[in-house]
C-alpha cells in the first residue's frame, strides 16, 4: 500500500500549489507511483487552500505523513529543508518561473507545470539564471517542464510509426476545445490575465504533440486570430500556416470553445497517412490510425497515462541524479525546460503574427 513504509533512499518531494490540477491530477497520479518517493509537504499561499489539499492527500491518496505549509514562512521552511530533494511547482503561470528559480537556488530539483513561461523574453532570462545556478551547483540540478503530451502512449506510438509513411507532404493540427462555463478552469483568473490567454496555456500541449510527431522544429508561421466568444479572453480562435525545417508545411487551427470538441493531428506522407485523435473506448485516450499506400488501415486505442508517465520519469531522474553524482547522469530529454521553451516560442510567434494580420513571423530559437 502507498502509505506503507518506503524503501530507504527514495526522494523526498513537496508540491507547491493546491489548486484544481493538484487535487484532480497530481495527487491521484502520484498515488499510483507512491512507492518511488515520499510526499513530505504541500504548500499554498493560504492556509485554507493548503489544508484542503493536505486533507485530500491524507484521506484519499494514502499520504498520511504529508505536512501542511503556507505563506512566505511555509515556503521558506521548504527552501531550508535539506531533506526535500525535489518540488513540483503547480502555480499560476506568471509566478512559476520565479518560484522555480528560488527552489533551484536552494539546491532542489524542479518539475514545473507548463507553460514554461509567459513569453520568450522571460524564457531567455530564466535560462540565463538557470545556467548561472548550474555553474555554482555541486551536482546537476534538474529543471523539468511537465508536458504530459510528450509521454502519452498514443503520441509515442505515432512517433514510432512516422517513418513508415515516407516523406512528409502535409500536416494538420485541428483543436476544438471545450473551455466553457462547465469547465473547472473557465474562471481561472490567471489564465484570463495571461498573455495569449487560453490559447497559450492550452495550446502548448498541441504544439508539443506536433513537434514530437514531426521530429523537427517549426521555423516560421503566418496566422489570423479572432475574438468571437466574449465570455473568453482574446483571442479565442487562431488559424495558422506553419513551415517546418524539413521543408514540409501544415496548418494549426485552434478554437478555444466548441460545441463539438475535437483533438486531431494528421500527417500525410508519400507512402501513407498517420492520424492520432482523442477518443473514448470505455476510457479516454487516443485512437492512432495508419493508412497505407494500398488503402489498408489499422487503428489502435491507447488510454491516457501521460501525467503518470511524466511524474514517474521526473522522480526516476531525481533518484538517478542523487545516485550518479558524477557526469554520467542524463535527464529525460522530453522533460527539459528547453523543450517547454520551444513550445511557447511557436505559440508566441503564431499570436504575434495574428496581431499583425497574418504577417510572416520567424519562431525564436532555443
Amino acid at each position: 500500500m502507498a502509505g506503507a513504509r518506503k524503501e530507504e533512499g527514495v526522494p523526498q518531494m513537496a508540491i507547491l500549489g493546491a489548486g484544481i490540477f493538484v487535487k484532480s491530477q497530481y495527487l491521484p497520479r502520484l498515488c499510483e507511483i507512491a512507492h518511488l518517493f515520499d510526499l513530505k509537504a504541500i504548500w499554498s499561499r493560504t492556509q485554507e487552500s493548503a489544508a484542503a489539499a493536505v486533507d485530500i492527500a491524507r484521506k484519499h491518496f494514502h499520504f498520511p505523513r504529508v505536512d501542511c505549509k503556507w505563506g512566505d514562512n511555509g515556503l521558506e521552511d521548504i527552501i531550508q529543508d535539506g531533506s526535500i530533494h525535489a518540488v513540483a511547482v503547480v502555480l499560476a503561470g506568471h509566478s512559476q518561473v520565479d518560484i522555480s528559480l528560488s527552489m533551484l537556488k536552494a539546491g532542489k530539483h524542479v518539475l514545473q507545470e507548463k507553460p514554461a513561461a509567459s513569453c520568450t523574453s522571460e524564457l531567455e532570462t530564466a535560462l540565463c539564471s538557470y545556467k548561472s545556478i548550474l555553474a555554482d551547483a555541486p551536482g546537476h540540478l534538474i529543471w523539468s517542464v511537465a508536458e504530459n503530451y510528450r509521454f502519452e502512449p498514443g503520441l509515442v506510438e505515432c512517433k514510432r510509426l512516422i517513418a513508415s509513411i515516407g516523406k512528409m507532404m502535409s500536416v494538420q493540427v485541428i483543436i476544438e476545445g471545450s473551455m466553457n462555463s462547465s469547465n473547472p478552469y473557465f474562471s481561472s483568473s490567471w489564465r484570463r490575465n495571461f498573455t495569449g490567454g487560453f490559447i497559450l496555456d492550452m495550446g502548448v500541449h498541441f504544439i508539443a504533440g506536433l513537434r514530437m510527431l514531426v521530429g523537427c522544429e517549426v521555423v516560421s508561421v503566418s496566422s489570423m486570430t479572432s475574438h468571437v466568444d466574449l465570455t473568453l479572453p482574446p483571442p479565442d480562435n487562431i488559424s495558422s500556416v506553419f513551415h517546418l525545417e524539413n521543408g514540409c508545411s501544415g496548418v494549426f487551427v485552434m478554437v478555444v470553445s466548441s460545441r463539438s470538441p475535437k483533438t486531431l493531428w494528421r500527417v500525410v506522407g508519400l507512402n501513407g497517412t498517420l492520424q492520432v485523435e482523442r477518443g473514448f473506448q470505455g476510457q479516454h485516450g487516443y485512437l492512432v490510425s495508419l493508412y497505407g499506400a494500398e488503402g489498408q488501415s489499422k487503428t489502435s486505442f491507447f488510454p491516457f497515462s501521460g501525467v503518470t508517465e511524466e511524474l514517474k520519469a521526473f522522480i526516476n531522474d531525481v533518484s538517478e541524479s542523487t545516485l550518479k553524482k558524477g557526469s554520467h547522469f542524463v535527464a529525460e530529454p522530453r522533460l527539459s525546460f528547453v523543450e517547454g521553451a520551444r513550445d511557447v516560442a511557436v505559440l508566441e510567434a503564431m499570436l504575434e503574427s495574428g496581431a499583425r494580420q497574418g504577417e510572416l513571423v520567424h519562431v525564436k530559437k532555443f
